[in-house]
């Protein structure tokens, strides 16, 4: 099958929506919700991550007529991300720091039904990058999910607010804090961790969500048994688990870097253990690996004929990459997991040796086409990417803007970014112009598929 890549890159042509089949689960009342399309019960909507609505209401014709029906205050005055969660008359609002709900009737002149205002220690603040946010809830088995700023996951009562259940997922005392929305899919929550530019080993978890227990945790570096990457990661594409993809794997030079790839016959793949085996040197007491960042905050999809969920992990620590010589997987890369066992099927290093905070956390979105199902992710590196969501073969990756220059684009085999060493980033050496800046090409700001018209609209940051 041949793809137009450009179309690919900031719009899929000919596409179809994917259709989930309803599954057997505790959280039977979200996938009910969600198949109506006057419900948000998602944090995109839907487990696609498309964000699409069928509504038809208003179109191109009135729009212009749009205009303010009612406001709510809440009297937080940071950052608000992620949108409300909305179940039948029922509107779940979420702030950020110190993360109060309100629970809005909006058959009744969003009367507060009840509300919530968890006890969080104000020093919490002191670590939370960057704002302090929260970026939504979840909803599921009778229940509202909340990842609070402070580490504890706590299950609310949908109808009273009253508290079911709380975990504690992270601690801030060592610069782990969270500020993901919790996302419910079948019996399980997902919930992730934020960090990275404070030197904590990052990962995805999953808690049952009728107690709160945990099902399991993979970490985004360290060894593959507690990763959670089993015998047969990356089968289809081997070249992904190689244990260097640069000739330079030594922090470069003061003069600009010297990252050259590799070609790809002489990459070699199904390589193990390269969560430390591509940290190569120690820092302060500790291998790189042992706080090497991969903040995981997103927002995962999930596809039910599969069992997997898919996600990004984020930048690698210490910012200095000169410390951190090597690879540094898998922070900056996309996996896919099973979701009842953790175990990841496939996943590939967008940025490998990341020195620019590219963090790969952007939303994956998934599509069918010609009856294939593909994931699309745009990140904040500045590249689209591609794959075949079951196997992990890469199908495109492109500049979405012109200005991009840190890399001149992405082998399609071994998915590894032709660097620019003049824009790498050393000690003793001033890099200019480099694009994208750490906001990336897209940060948090969502994307969105529309099966209507086959194609995806990004935002860009200028």
């Amino acid at each position: 099958m041949k793809f137009n890549t450009i179309k690919l890159a900031l719009g899929l042509v000919a596409g179809a929506t994917l259709a989930m089949p309803m599954m057997a689960s505790a959280a039977a009342d979200q996938e009910a919700a969600m198949a109506n399309a006057n419900n948000w019960a998602h944090p995109r909507g839907q487990h696609t991550n498309q964000a699409y609505s069928s509504l038809s209401q208003i179109n191109k014709g009135n729009v212009k007529n749009l205009k303010a029906a009612w406001t709510f205050a809440t009297g937080v005055n940071r950052g608000h991300e992620g949108s409300p969660v909305v179940v039948g008359n029922m509107m779940y609002v979420h702030t950020a720091f110190p993360n109060n709900i309100y629970a809005l009737d909006l058959n009744d002149n969003q009367k507060i039904v009840w509300s919530y205002f968890p006890k969080q220690d104000p020093s919490v603040q002191a670590v939370l990058c960057c704002d302090n946010v929260s970026r939504g809830l979840g909803y599921g088995d009778g229940k509202i999910y909340l990842q609070q700023n402070d580490g504890n996951m706590v299950a609310l009562d949908a109808k009273t607010g009253a508290k079911v259940w709380s975990t504690l997922v992270n601690d801030p005392k060592v610069g782990a804090t969270n500020t993901n929305a919790p996302h419910v899919i079948k019996d399980k929550v997902l919930t992730g961790c934020s960090g990275a530019e404070f030197g904590v080993r990052c990962f995805i978890a999953a808690y049952n969500i009728k107690d709160g227990s945990l099902a399991w945790k993979a970490y985004s570096t360290g060894p593959d048994a507690e990763m959670l990457i089993g015998s047969d990661f990356n089968s289809a594409n081997p070249q992904y688990s190689a244990l260097s993809v640069y000739a330079d794997v030594n922090g470069g030079n003061k003069q600009g870097g010297s990252f050259k790839a590799l070609p790809a016959s002489e990459i070699k793949g199904g390589e193990k253990e390269l969560g430390t085996r591509t940290w190569l040197k120690p820092q302060a007491v500790k291998d790189g690996w042992q706080h090497g960042g991969g903040s995981v905050w997103g927002w995962w999809p999930y596809d039910a004929r599969t069992n997997l969920v898919y996600y990004g992990t984020g930048n690698p620590s210490v910012w200095n990459p000169d410390v951190r010589p090597g690879d540094n997987k898998w922070s900056m890369t996309v996996f896919a997991r099973d979701l009842d066992t953790g175990i990841a099927k496939w996943g590939m290093q967008m940025t490998p040796h990341d020195e620019w905070d590219y963090d790969g956390i952007n939303e994956v979105i998934l599509f069918d086409k010609g009856g294939k199902t593909y994931a699309w992710h745009h990140d904040r590196n500045g590249f689209a990417y591609t794959w075949q969501a079951g196997n992990g073969t890469l199908v495109a990756a492109e500049k979405v803007h012109p200005f991009v220059n840190w890399a001149s684009s992405v082998d399609l085999k071994t998915g590894v970014p032709q660097k620019d060493g003049k824009y790498s980033t050393h000690q003793d050496y001033n890099a200019k112009g480099i694009c994208p800046a750490a906001l990336g090409t897209k940060d948090q700001q969502p994307a969105a598929y529309s099966p209507k018209t086959g194609l995806i609209y990004t935002p860009l940051n200028h």
